[in-house]
């Protein structure tokens, strides 16, 4: 590729400069905008309940969480603080959709069972089964008051009551179950902490960094929500304090230790340590409060300190890669299985992929009383992905190298840990119709995730997808360990998708599975062995108003005979002999792979039922368009070469696959096609309308467009700005925004969270095609991050998306006799 031109570049960047300098703002205040009746009826659809499986399995606890929030709750006070969102009113991470009902489920006899006392308006953020399966816990939340409590539901009673209040979930959930089930153990605003420090604004001094040479290339992301100044830091301190504490069934506090500021506390199986890590300064302003530093520590049941395990530095970077890692101790946990046994990995290559090396990750075990030397595990060729324990004689460890796809599943025995591992998987995670599953687990006696062995260890169970070229078909496997071979218990079967969701039994016979069909959505099943299914919900249809929708999964090939799928969708009592072709809404988000076999595969299941949603693109089938949604895209680079070193040529061969074999299936009219995409789908459609003409008009949400403002790398792409600038030139839509020559609806949240997705990114692409000359619209959403929260966001989002598409689509004159 060529390197990009400085003069296009310097025309580019004096033109939204001058755009930018002369903008003025509406001579009325804005409002906030309804969309046609048909599509705030699929905004107001009913959603269906979340559902708990209780540890024994006989059970479920089934949370209603109603539609979306008003825009005066999204716009409650919010902290952005180290990566971190915050509402400090309840000293939590800000969320705004909140459990409004809860009752309980019978398995077995299909009865549903309520609740008495919970609180009233409920607002639920959690919802975790005590181990012996006779209490359900969860916290309230009320950020009107502040409130944050901690709530239990006796079931043999039924009963709701509260237990504590000032829960701090700042860094995480804020309560977990003590193994024995005689209470929880839970983060608690420290008492007496008052006030969060004031500031009046006023600085005390500038804020600085600095850095020096021969510390080595780092790669730092481009990260939203960092430090600022000193006030942020003291602000951080204040919020993330919180004080160990259990707290009894009858609702005695028991405090444990001091006040620090907290990241994790988790006790051990048996109950006698507590594993936590705190954050310490130095702070930074370049990274969020994963890479501050931290001390990992263990204490006992009364606070002691036992031992601390690790006091890890700042990391303001890593080196170059995706598969870059920290030095020192990393995702440390306990041994499900073990009494108090602490698991972790260390890079044994400095973290850094660049380097030759036979073992790259150890993984460690120690055991208490933690005063002996850790014993290594697994010896791994590649980065650690996570283990899953079953027993002393299993566990199930995961490693991987993004760099080629690569994945290995490992069993080794935690008891022998001399012993060889035994390989149970070795391909490729992209290869989706080699995915042997994942191993099934259960709740053990301590309240942790097992693996389900049967016939004394010697078997487990796998749970898949099972991707083929006629779509998914789930299902559930019997995996023998000794002979390797595999028994299929259970197989998705035309006209349904129908997908495992738990084994009921140590045997694999009794299944709770989800069943949906294209007219009928998604319900609770209770299976037993080869007898017809028992159905344990009865959703109703969200949008009966949309039964008629016509649902295909399409193939057709890319010229470089790269096989392509996507999902097309007709509005309900379309005919195509009869309507003719129709305006056509394309809604796509790339993919990079290293295999053109594994991108050719066939992804999602033409069973699986027509959901329309607001978010995507299918809520324009209510206007009458055609939509294909999630047309492959797929960006090859096979062998030694990257993906994207032809990301542009590939994107633009993958879109006219797609519109050649809408077109030649007589649904859509060629000159009458719109492209969309959130996030990497609106870097997708900047690229395309900047590119080609083949769509006309477009619509990007919450994208970026510039590449050299995401300079450590983004989405896959692990080279930086300066290894591969012809690439990042060649792929900014940005740079060619004098191309841009159909109509660009931007539409973007102005407190946006994603990393590298940056607001300015839409304001500056606006700038540019407004100085050039070009169509455009930029829509800023007040209070909204990467994904829209208020309803008032997601009508706005609605209308204008509807009015550009009537506009420049569906309304558009040919382009022959367009104005110019």
């Amino acid at each position: 590729m060529t390197a990009f031109p400085l003069r296009r570049w310097a025309i580019a960047a004096m033109a939204a400069w001058s755009a930018a300098s002369v903008a003025q703002p509406s001579a009325a205040p804005p409002r906030y905008e309804t969309p046609a009746a048909e599509l705030v009826a699929i905004v107001d659809a009913a959603r269906p309940p979340q559902l708990f499986l209780s540890p024994h399995r006989d059970l479920a606890a089934l949370m209603q969480v109603p539609s979306l929030p008003g825009i005066d709750v999204v716009a409650q006070p919010e902290l952005k603080l180290a990566g971190l969102r915050i509402h400090p009113r309840t000293h939590a991470q800000s969320r705004f959709s909140f459990g409004s009902d809860l009752w309980l489920l019978d398995l077995e006899t299909r009865k549903e069972i309520r609740i008495a006392g919970l609180p009233k308006p409920l607002a639920i953020a959690g919802v975790r089964w005590s181990p012996d399966q006779r209490h359900l816990a969860f916290n309230h939340v009320d950020p009107a008051s502040g409130a944050n409590e901690l709530w239990v539901v006796e079931l043999a009673t039924h009963r709701a009551r509260r237990l504590a209040g000032g829960l701090n979930a700042v860094a995480g959930r804020g309560y977990s179950w003590l193994p024995d089930s005689s209470g929880l153990f839970a983060l608690l605003q420290p008492e007496g902490q008052g006030a969060p420090p004031p500031s009046d604004g006023t600085p005390t001094g500038p804020s600085v960094q600095e850095t020096a040479a021969g510390a080595g290339v780092k790669q730092i992301r481009t990260y939203p929500d960092l430090l600022r100044n000193e006030a942020d830091a003291r602000l951080l301190e204040f919020y993330l304090r919180s004080q160990m504490a259990r707290i009894a069934l009858d609702g005695r506090i028991e405090r444990i230790g001091e006040p620090a500021s907290w990241l994790s506390a988790e006790p051990s199986p048996d109950g006698r340590y507590v594993l936590a890590q705190r954050v310490e300064r130095p702070f930074s302003y370049l990274v969020p409060i994963d890479s501050f530093p931290h001390r990992i520590e263990v204490f006992g049941r009364d606070g002691s300190l036992i031992r601390e395990i690790a006091a890890l530095p700042l990391v303001e970077g890593l080196p170059v890669g995706n598969d870059a890692e920290r030095e020192g101790v990393r995702s440390i946990e306990w041994r499900a299985d073990a009494p108090a046994t602490l698991v972790w990995a260390e890079a044994q290559d400095g973290g850094d992929p660049s380097r030759e090396a036979a073992v790259r990750d150890h993984v460690l075990m120690q055991a208490a009383p933690f005063d002996q030397a850790p014993v290594v595990l697994a010896r791994l060729a590649q980065r650690y992905g996570g283990v899953l324990w079953g027993d002393g004689d299993l566990a199930l460890i995961h490693e991987y190298w993004w760099k080629t796809r690569a994945i290995k599943l490992w069993r080794v025995k935690p008891d022998a840990p001399q012993t060889a591992p035994q390989l149970l998987r070795d391909g490729s995670f992209e290869d989706r119709y080699n995915d042997p599953g994942m191993p099934v687990t259960v709740t053990d006696a301590a309240g942790n995730a097992r693996v389900l062995l049967a016939d004394g260890g010697r078997a487990l169970f796998l749970i898949g997808e099972g991707a083929s070229p006629e779509g998914d078909r789930p299902f559930v496997d019997r995996l023998d360990l000794d002979s390797g071979r595999k028994t299929r218990l259970f197989h998705s079967q035309a006209p349904y998708y129908e997908q495992p969701k738990a084994l009921l039994d140590d045997r694999g016979e009794r299944l709770l599975t989800t069943r949906e069909s294209p007219t009928e959505p998604a319900n609770y099943m209770l299976r037993n062995g080869r007898r017809a299914p028992i159905a344990l919900t009865r959703f109703a249809h969200p949008t009966p108003q949309l039964k008629g929708v016509s649902k295909e999964q399409i193939r057709y090939k890319r010229k470089d005979g790269v096989d392509l799928t996507g999902t097309l969708y007709l509005p309900p009592g379309y005919d195509a002999r009869r309507d003719g072709p129709l305006p056509l809404l394309m809604w796509a988000y790339p993919q990079e792979f290293k295999s053109a076999d594994a991108a050719g595969q066939v992804t999602d299941s033409p069973y699986r039922f027509n959901f329309i949603s607001y978010w995507g693109p299918q809520a324009f089938l209510a206007r009458g368009y055609a939509v294909l949604d999630d047309p492959s895209m797929p960006i090859v680079g096979e062998g030694e070469a990257e993906p994207n070193d032809t990301y542009v040529t590939q994107l633009v061969a993958g879109a006219e696959a797609a519109i050649d074999e809408v077109v030649r299936r007589g649904v859509a009219d060629r000159d009458r096609i719109a492209v969309g995409g959130h996030s990497y789908g609106a870097f997708m459609t900047a690229n395309l309308l900047a590119h080609t003409r083949l769509f006309r008009a477009g619509i990007a949400r919450s994208g970026a467009y510039n590449r050299t403002l995401t300079p450590f790398g983004f989405q896959s792409e692990e080279r930086s700005y300066w290894q591969a600038q012809p690439v990042y030139q060649a792929m900014s839509p940005f740079n060619y925004a004098d191309r841009i020559a159909d109509p660009l609806l931007l539409i973007h949240g102005e407190q946006d969270n994603n990393s590298g997705t940056f607001p300015i990114q839409s304001e500056r692409m606006f700038a540019a095609i407004k100085g050039l000359g070009g169509t455009a619209r930029l829509v800023m959403l007040p209070n909204e991050s990467h994904g829209y929260r208020a309803r008032e966001s997601v009508l706005q989002m609605l209308a204008e998306t509807d009015r550009w598409l009537e506009r420049y689509v569906k309304n558009a004159p040919p382009r022959a006799q367009a104005a110019p």
